[in-house]
């Protein structure tokens, strides 16, 4: 993140679900699997671009699962439902999609880091999150987050 400046608060929400409340099963893998609408507000207007990265922080065996990484996104206040508004790069699936909740047992929180940059990347589709955070790195001007909840019923 810049230094120098101070980072800006992005504001996330979703008209699906609320910060810290449950994830509707259209979005997970017990569902549709498509990802949920978000809105960004907030977005400082010398922002070029959007990151997103959507991560399980619970997953066992990994300090965190990652459901999708998408950049260079514009900067719009909201990613619509099912859409693929920028470059994906490879999550913890193996996909270069949108892979929803799945959780092996338990309820696992679903963090929706949104991020405001100060340029488009370039860095090519299919690239990791450790990729994916250096580029971003020394451009990140804002950020913003939301969390959901998700459990399968046993």
């Amino acid at each position: 993140m810049k230094a120098a400046e101070k980072i800006k608060t992005l504001e996330v929400k979703s008209p699906a679900f609320s910060d810290r409340t449950i994830i509707p099963p259209v979005y997970t893998h017990d569902g549709r699997n498509i990802n949920p609408p978000l809105t960004i507000g907030n977005i400082p207007h010398e922002t070029k671009s959007l990151a997103l990265i959507i991560e399980d922080p619970d997953a066992p065996r990994k300090t965190s699962f990652v459901h999708w990484l998408m950049w260079n996104i514009p900067p719009a206040p909201e990613i619509v439902e099912d859409s693929v508004p920028g470059f994906q790069g490879k999550n913890d699936f193996g996909n270069l999609r949108y892979d929803g909740p799945a959780p092996p047992s338990g309820t696992h929180r679903y963090f929706f880091k949104v991020y405001a940059l100060d340029s488009l990347l370039k860095l090519k589709a299919g690239a990791s999150r450790s990729e994916l955070e250096k580029t971003m790195a020394t451009h990140i001007i804002g950020y913003g987050d939301l969390t959901g909840l998700y459990g399968r019923a046993l």
